[in-house]
């Protein structure tokens, strides 16, 4: 009876003296390695040169402002509620009289905070706003922590800067010759 089809004939054939001493393994390692060390190189110097990420990258996450410079983001939980790794959390409030020109809607986030440590970067938050307020970028990596206190991001580091505005189809992005075409269509 065979218990399995994936069983191997084995031969007790002597060994050559070259076969001994291993120098056909030896010769055929140093063949590869001589072919590896005049091919092209595969890494990438990381700090001086940064690889493309891709449109489709999830990265840095960013609060959006509307063409106003006022927050998107009206603390309505969607977000909080479609992590699943529940690293979302805000604090509602109203909006006061003579601060139109900060918040859009009359309630607003006044305090919104990520654990980076627990995200999982799956874009479901990003998905889930209504208002379009919450973003991952596509062309900017979160940075290393060196502290735990680095790791909640509130919304002084979340929030978008008004001369760092991100834009998520942006038509003047040219391809260069080593990242793959922009503009290519998603089948």
């Amino acid at each position: 009876m065979q218990l399995t089809n994936r069983s191997k004939q084995v031969s007790n054939k002597q060994m050559t003296l070259a076969e001994k001493m291993y120098l056909p393994a030896v010769m055929q390692g140093l063949a590869i390695t001589i072919k590896h060390f005049f091919g092209k190189k595969v890494t990438v110097a990381y700090p001086e040169v940064k690889r493309y990420l891709g449109p489709v990258f999830r990265g840095h996450h960013v609060l959006k402002r509307d063409e106003d410079g006022r927050e998107r983001c009206t603390a309505c939980g969607l977000c909080a509620v479609a992590c699943p790794a529940e690293a979302i959390s805000m604090v509602a409030a109203e909006r006061k009289k003579g601060e139109e020109n900060l918040y859009r809607e009359e309630k607003y986030a006044a305090v919104y905070e990520i654990n980076m440590l627990r995200c999982i970067f799956c874009g479901l938050c990003e998905e889930a706003c209504p208002k379009q307020a919450v973003y991952l970028r596509h062309d900017r990596m979160v940075p290393v922590f060196t502290e735990r206190d680095e790791v909640i991001y509130g919304k002084d580091k979340l929030v978008e800067k008004l001369d760092d505005r991100y834009v998520r189809t942006n038509p003047e992005v040219q391809a260069t010759p080593t990242e793959p075409s922009l503009s290519r269509s998603v089948s």
